[in-house]
């Protein structure tokens, strides 16, 4: 076992049950519940816990098994998952969850589980039956089919920031897939015409709120004059909790005597434990609390490329890579949002914010990234 993996994640899981009970204190709770926990943030701290206990069991699983059994669950995992988004597209929810056996998660997080699965298996495997499979215009047309369907249907359900995960997915796929560097340029030159495309034509049909939002982040950005108490609410307060924190912040659970805007309500508090967790972490904690986080992310980040490095075949590394670009795309655009270098979109800090099933999923992505470690050292399939 990698164990500088496994107690870096951890270390972030306890802290953000910590940042969680906090951000999550201002939450409705009935009367039952505010009884036997005390507060609605204790309260969410205790069900994350029970999350993280469910997520060591998939973490532990995936890590034992060799991935190379693991990655032929692509298909029945990537069929599942297009078959619960477009249940979600049709359920009566905003955020476009599922709920079944009283479990309540959002499939489009399941859909890049199994996209990453299914573009390792392709690109491991199916070369091997053909020659011309192995063609860099083949291996395009599999990565970009595989990644396009769910993408485009997580954009149809209005999801924009589970939307873009896919986007440095897909980028680090193709690289760590072999693609030569030529056809990399010509599709990043051919990606470039046809942005304005996506934006001004596509983007509006396929999501209401999105053209808004981008447009909205772009007049912040150039600091023009903004509706603070309708769409740009959001953005301002939760950008000047984090801008005015300074090194200490106001302290763990500030109120709001003690200058404290999340207290106040001014974050959006039915979204502060998941959404902009962040903000509120960098409120409380201040500077070094922020930047201790971050520190804790980019240890786990150069872990898992470290471990990629010493895979054994091209599925291994690709799930590696792939893990830590989807994890990078989840902090980056959360922080971003947080900070106006992003839109604001509706997407979780991973292994911090409160989000239920995909606090599993991390951990599952991350046992395989560490069964790619455990089974380093193992014969190429047929050897060993």
């Amino acid at each position: 076992m990698n164990w500088v993996l496994v107690l870096v994640m951890y270390a972030l899981l306890i802290f953000g049950v910590f940042m969680i009970e906090s951000a999550a204190r201002h939450l409705p709770m009935s009367p039952e519940k505010i009884t036997e926990f005390g507060s609605a943030g204790a309260y969410f701290a205790w069900m994350q816990k029970n999350w993280i206990v469910l997520g060591s069991v998939a973490y532990f699983g995936a890590a034992l098994i060799d991935y190379r059994w693991i990655r032929w669950l692509g298909i029945p995992l990537y069929v599942v998952s297009l078959g619960l988004m477009m249940m979600a597209m049709h359920a009566d929810d905003d955020v476009h969850r599922l709920t079944i056996a009283g479990l309540s998660f959002q499939p489009a997080q399941l859909g890049v589980t199994s996209g990453i699965v299914m573009i390792a298996w392709l690109m491991q495997d199916l070369p091997k039956f053909h020659t011309i499979l192995g063609n860099p215009f083949v291996r395009i047309a599999m990565i970009g089919l595989v990644s396009a369907v769910p993408f485009l249907l997580v954009m149809k359900m209005g999801d924009m920031g589970s939307a873009l995960v896919w986007i440095p997915v897909v980028i680090v796929a193709l690289l760590v897939a072999g693609i030569p560097f030529r056809f990399l340029s010509f599709i990043a030159f051919v990606s470039a015409g046809v942005l304005p495309i996506i934006y001004f034509v596509i983007l509006p049909l396929v999501s209401e709120r999105g053209p808004d939002r981008i447009d909205l982040w772009l007049r912040m950005l150039e600091g023009q004059e903004v509706d603070i108490q309708g769409d740009g609410y959001a953005p301002h307060n939760v950008s000047m909790a984090v801008g005015k924190a300074g090194w200490k912040g106001v302290g763990w659970k500030a109120t709001a005597r003690e200058g404290s805007l999340h207290d106040k309500k001014f974050i959006p508090h039915r979204t502060a434990h998941n959404d902009f967790i962040f903000a509120v972490i960098a409120e409380e904690l201040g500077f070094r609390g922020a930047l201790l986080l971050l520190g804790g992310f980019a240890l786990l980040l150069i872990q898992g490329l470290f471990i990629g490095f010493y895979s054994r075949d091209i599925s291994g590394r690709l799930i590696v890579c792939m893990v830590v670009a989807m994890l990078f795309a989840h902090i980056y655009e959360n922080i971003g949002m947080c900070v106006l270098l992003m839109p604001i979109t509706g997407i979780p800090l991973p292994l911090i914010s409160y989000s239920g099933t995909f606090v599993v999923i991390c951990m599952f992505l991350l046992g395989l990234v560490q069964s790619v470690w455990v089974h380093r050292h193992r014969g190429r399939l047929g050897e060993a």
